[in-house]
């Protein structure tokens, strides 16, 4: 009844994103520390995989046995065999199917194992055939988004663009790093070298002890408009977990007069401080907020404030592939009503001829441009501003995109706004 530690691993985190809506990053890094690094590897390879095949893998599973409801746990065990048989060659297919009737036993679905046995190997013998209604239901399906995020992205950004998109989030992301404040130039050195052993634990250990840092280089991107000068004064208004707060003033051009970062709920400023601390950036004041109801600080405070707003994180499902299962059109419109009232709350603390930021990990114009037009409109004193980005990034509008399938980066959305 033994099952491959990777494989029951990946069974625990699908199923509790299942059952919770939950994110994989925080769910895969819950179980990481029960597995040896080649099981973690897999763990990672077959919960990624699968959430970025799922509705292909359902589609299939769904044909093999027309009509028959399947309880969660059970199309958890079928997802993980089927992504495998279809993916991946390093077990053999026998292998596969049995682990996958143990895996049933565990679950105490032992009634289920003879179904599953059949399923995965008919699913082995012959691929079901898949029938579409149309173009958008079968880029759906083939990439697994949902239908209307396609339809949506389509009259966003064209068709070609968004089956493009999609792909791109399906392909596998090489985590991007950064230096820190605690980066030692033995680090830099041992780094540029290129054949690290285990780098990716190697990697793994320096993050943890602050020596670099995971950050997406769109989000990188972001943090560098800020550009604080001697003396500047700076606020992080969403600033968990704090990868912008941090690079902001790494690369400040000299000692900034004041660093301050917040957000709105206990964990997510726990988890704030951690890195501020962790990545040697001691001179940050952290700061607990509701930036929707309004924020604790006088008018005209600051030099440069960075509103790095909740959104959809449409731009980052490539990085983290259930949200496409998880967002809705209702809540991109909810997003965007909160999103102009931090923007305004957080413009009322710039100081003349100070900037505001505005960014989001969102692909959504409803989040972006739209946003950032319905604040010129009632801002007066504020205007649009450089970027500082040229081409591809620049967009007509003077705001700055990255997008997944043309920059290999999350999607990220920058304005930058001067107060006159």
């Amino acid at each position: 009844m033994k099952v491959a530690p990777a494989r029951h691993a990946a069974f625990t985190v699908l199923n509790r994103i299942d059952q919770r809506n939950g994110d994989s990053a925080s769910l895969l890094a819950s179980v990481e520390g029960e597995l040896i690094a080649a099981d973690r590897r897999l763990c990672h390879e077959l919960v990624l995989g699968v959430l970025r095949r799922r509705m292909w893998i359902d589609r299939n599973i769904d044909a093999l046995a027309p009509g028959r409801k399947i309880d969660r746990e059970i199309r958890t065990v079928l997802r993980i065999a089927v992504y495998q048989l279809a993916f991946l060659d390093r077990v053999p297919p026998h292998a596969v199917v049995n682990d996958a009737v143990s895996q049933c036993r565990i679950a105490r679905k032992t009634s289920a194992g003879s179904f599953v046995n059949a399923i995965l190997r008919s699913f082995g013998r012959a691929r079901p055939s898949l029938d579409f209604a149309g173009d958008s239901e079968r880029i759906a399906c083939e990439l697994s988004h949902p239908e209307w995020l396609i339809e949506r992205w389509s009259r966003q950004f064209g068709r070609e663009t968004a089956e493009s998109i999609a792909l791109a989030n399906n392909q596998p992301v090489e985590p991007s790093y950064r230096w820190t404040r605690r980066t030692t130039e033995s680090v830099k050195a041992s780094l540029a070298r290129e054949c690290v052993p285990n780098r990716a634990e190697y990697l793994r250990e320096l993050a943890a002890n602050g020596k670099i840092y995971f950050q997406d280089p769109g989000s990188q991107m972001v943090a560098r408009t800020v550009r604080l000068a001697e003396g500047e004064s700076f606020l992080d208004v969403c600033a968990a977990p704090g990868g912008k707060t941090t690079l902001a003033a790494l690369e400040a051009s000299g000692r900034p007069a004041l660093v301050v970062a917040g957000d709105s709920s206990a964990e997510r400023v726990r988890v704030l401080a951690d890195n501020c601390r962790r990545q040697g950036v001691e001179e940050a004041a952290i700061v607990r907020f509701d930036a929707v109801a309004g924020l604790p600080f006088a008018d005209g405070t600051f030099d440069a404030v960075l509103v790095d707003a909740p959104c959809s994180g449409t731009g980052t499902i490539r990085s983290n592939p259930e949200i496409r299962y998880n967002v809705t059109e209702a809540s991109i419109a909810t997003h965007s009503s909160k999103q102009l009232a931090i923007l305004e709350n957080a413009s009322k603390t710039v100081k003349r001829r100070g900037r505001l930021i505005y960014s989001t990990c969102s692909l959504e114009t409803e989040e972006n441009e739209e946003v950032a037009r319905r604040f010129i409109e009632s801002a007066g004193e504020f205007r649009v501003a450089a970027t500082g980005f040229r081409l591809p990034y620049e967009t007509d509008d003077g705001f700055a995109r990255t997008f997944p399938h043309r920059d290999g980066t999350d999607g990220f959305f920058v304005a930058v706004f001067l107060k006159n």
